[in-house]
């Protein structure tokens, strides 16, 4: 009797033990499927050539410093009317990638794909430049005295400066400043500030690119400029053009018109005139007798 209980006990406690086990059994859920994620596309998808008509467009945001047509009317913003597409693409696609250094424009370019860069880039191509005009003005000491200060950059731009390592800047750029489409910009009629500005960069060491793609011909070109050569140049490039190219009246004068007026100078007020003293009149001449 008493082992029987035992028996009973112990059948009793196999059982729970069991159904503890099968309580403790989970089945797992069916795993979720991930959400599906839409391709977008690449930075580096290849771009083809160009449209104009998009780039309008997609140009708007460039205009405020640029000139809706390119023309930028303020000397520190380069014009880019008239550039090459292929060199406004790679300006554009450099300033993303950090190769050009330029927190404004990196700000710009990050949104950019390739294509839009090329679109950007036809649509500023399809513009005309207006050109400014050089600095006829005297230089008045050193070994250009005498000379114009364009004249100084028209020789540098036609001869360069052998002795010095300095190459003829037509030879890449072209008699007119058209450059080549791809590698060699377009500079004829480019504000002289903004030439001058980036001459001195180069001249410091500056190079646009990164490794394989960068490029530091103009570093070595700049190294032995004058400041006074680097200016010469500048204000020769800026009234630089083709004369089958050069504006009509009308654009002219819309650029004078969009260009910052010059600052007012402050009145002089004329100087009284001396009167002597009554004490010290010249006195008149004696009659003579």
């Amino acid at each position: 009797m008493k082992f029987t209980r035992i028996l009973g006990v112990a059948a009793a406690l196999a059982a729970a033990s069991v159904m503890a086990q099968e309580a403790a059994t989970v089945t797992p859920a069916p795993e979720i499927q991930p959400a599906p994620v839409a391709t977008l596309e690449a930075d580096n998808t290849p771009a083809t050539f160009g449209d104009a008509a998009a780039g309008a467009t997609k140009a708007a945001a460039c205009a405020a410093c640029h000139g809706v047509d390119g023309n930028a009317a303020t000397p520190m913003y380069p014009k880019l009317a008239g550039q090459h597409e292929s060199y406004i693409a790679r300006q554009l696609s450099l300033y993303k990638s950090g190769g050009r250094d330029n927190a404004i424009m990196l700000g710009f370019a990050s949104a950019l794909s390739a294509q839009d860069m090329r679109d950007i880039g036809a649509y500023f191509a399809t513009q005309k430049v207006v050109p400014g005009t050089a600095d006829d003005s005297l230089v008045a000491s050193g070994p250009n005295q005498g000379r114009k200060f364009y004249q100084v950059g028209e020789k540098l731009f036609r001869a360069g400066q052998p002795a010095l390592g300095i190459p003829a800047c037509q030879a890449c750029h072209g008699p007119t400043g058209t450059g080549v489409p791809g590698p060699y910009p377009a500079i004829g009629g480019q504000h002289a500030d903004y030439t001058a500005l980036q001459l001195t960069a180069f001249r410091a060491g500056a190079v646009w690119g990164k490794d394989k793609n960068a490029n530091a011909v103009m570093a070595g070109v700049a190294a032995n400029l004058s400041d006074e050569d680097i200016q010469g140049l500048a204000t020769y490039l800026e009234g630089l053009h083709n004369v089958a190219d050069a504006p009509s009246a009308e654009a002219l004068a819309a650029a004078a018109a969009a260009a910052p007026a010059p600052a007012e100078a402050a009145p002089v007020e004329a100087a009284p005139a001396e009167i002597a003293p009554a004490d010290q009149a010249t006195p008149e001449a004696a009659p003579q007798g």
